[in-house]
């Protein structure tokens, strides 16, 4: 079997998960998509998202589903009501998604897009955002664990940082839920996205975002679906729920959802462990692994980490290195430098390999990626 080293990727489903799916599928083909749909309805309806509000530590009613963190995303910020005299924060750790969403936003309003200065170690500069935060910084955006490299951006300090501020406060927690400890109510967020794909081991065409009541009330989306909204004339339709769902679409894959209910639930009942019997991680493992071979550079700022070691190497690319490593039975990813253009860019990396291991992998996976990595290089 692979050692899969991708989570940051998409991580291995468990059992539970396939399970759920494939019943799902199954049942359809016999009984019918609605009839399916309707057997399920508890789990749909209500299910995934008390799972949801576990394992975000979120009010139910602040929760809403879509089919990829990206939409959960851009359906909320689209929303944001900004004008020329406002400023956004980001930070040089920005997915490229949210920086294409940003800059329309600048384009079409004359937003201003200021970015958090880092300190020479890596981490955000929290002094420079107390000394200059202004009633004009209405929007903060900040991800948990940028994609490209394994940082812990401290959203918890943050969040105390901008409470008695009136700015919205927006997280990217795509590469964290799963792999540490996400709490809505300890970052003090406005939104938080995240993706069932990654470390919460769920399927692909999931995502999520708590979408809080601050936002909500000054949000203004462009449409509502019928499973939220009526039409009450031939030209007034009334929205029924204040809730975050109002930001859903109606139509969704069942077995995903059931998919992505099985992987919370999953995650309730077993969270990740991947500390051995001294406290080491396996991302040092494989931080130290990496470290000792010549012609490698790792890309690793700040001062807290998480489970996403990223390098380069001098003699081999990016893109054969992870191919050499599949032939050889490891799967790590290429992080493309343009997917977090302001960081990379400024260190020179336009390809990296990116390792991200999880509860699954043990010390003698990364031993193997170790040999056979080293083999490679030479």
């Amino acid at each position: 079997m692979p050692i899969h080293l991708n989570t940051a990727g998409a991580g291995l489903m468990p059992a539970a998960v396939v399970d759920a799916m494939t019943g799902c599928l199954r049942r359809e083909a016999l009984d019918g998509a609605y009839e399916t749909e309707t057997r399920y309805a508890d789990t749909l309806e209500k299910g995934v998202y008390e799972n949801l509000a576990s394992v975000l530590d979120a009010p139910v009613e602040d929760l809403a589903l879509f089919d990829s963190a990206t939409r959960g995303w851009t359906s909320a910020v689209t929303t944001l009501s900004v004008t020329s005299r406002d400023r956004i924060w980001i930070t040089p750790y920005e997915y490229a998604g949210s920086l294409i969403l940003w800059t329309e936003l600048r384009r079409r309003t004359g937003v201003r897009i200021e970015v958090v200065p880092l300190l020479p170690c890596g981490d955000l500069d929290l002094d420079w955002m107390r000394s200059n935060i202004r009633e004009d910084v209405t929007v903060v955006s900040v991800p948990h664990v940028p994609s490209g490299c394994g940082i812990v951006n401290p959203v918890e300090e943050i969040g105390q940082l901008l409470a008695p501020w009136p700015c919205l406060y927006l997280v990217d927690a795509c590469q964290s839920v799963g792999q540490l400890p996400v709490s809505v109510r300890d970052i003090g967020c406005d939104l938080l996205t995240g993706a069932g794909r990654k470390f919460l081991c769920g399927p692909r065409g999931t995502g999520f975002a708590y979408i809080g009541p601050r936002l909500r009330a000054t949000a203004r989306p462009p449409f509502h679906d019928l499973h939220v909204a009526d039409m009450t004339s031939n030209d007034t339709y009334e929205v029924h729920t204040g809730s975050a769902r109002r930001f859903e679409y109606a139509e969704r894959a069942t077995a995903a959802v059931m998919g992505l209910d099985a992987a919370l639930r999953h995650h309730l009942r077993h969270p990740p462990a991947v500390c051995g019997p001294f406290g080491e991680t396996m991302r040092d493992f494989v931080r130290a692994a990496v470290g000792e071979l010549p012609s490698t550079r790792l890309i690793d700022p700040g001062t807290r980490h998480a489970s996403i070691v990223t390098f380069v190497c001098d003699r081999v690319p990016a893109r054969r290195l992870r191919d050499e490593l599949s032939a050889r039975g490891v799967a790590v990813w290429v992080a493309q430098g343009s997917h977090t253009p302001l960081f990379m860019r400024q260190e020179g990396v336009e390809h990296a390999v990116r390792v991200s291991p999880h509860y699954y992998n043990g010390a003698e996976d990364i031993d193997v990626f170790a040999r056979e990595l080293r083999a490679i290089i030479g």
